[in-house]
């Protein structure tokens, strides 16, 4: 970026990209808390109808309830995927803000 133009124009794009990040960091928090809860029942219900020693029991629960704890992992993946996304947002607008300053201090000195 050379103008001051183009960084503000990229900052309000940061800016707008930020903002609808949010919504979907709730978004992806809530499928999030969903699919865990959606394991966890999964994994209780399997385990009370499992028949058989504890340890059986708890691993027949286990195998049964396996799609659900898939699921809860890929909920998860998103939900850090999207943190990610915006913790990137976060270092690109404060790399456009320096970019910014060099560009102010710059102009001072040819004036």
């Amino acid at each position: 970026m050379n103008t001051l133009t183009e960084i503000i124009q990229e900052l309000h794009r940061i800016q707008i990209e930020a903002a609808k990040g949010v919504a979907v960091l709730y978004d992806a928090e809530c499928r999030l808390a969903d699919a865990e809860n959606a394991y966890e029942k999964a994994l209780q219900l399997a385990f009370i109808n499992a028949q058989g020693t504890v340890a059986d029991r708890a691993a027949i629960s286990r195998l049964q309830a396996a799609d659900a704890r898939l699921s809860a992992d890929l909920a998860k993946a998103e939900f850090n995927r999207v943190k990610t996304k915006l913790k990137q947002l976060e270092l690109a607008q404060m790399s456009v803000q320096t970019q910014s300053r060099l560009l102010e201090t710059e102009l001072k000195v040819l004036r």
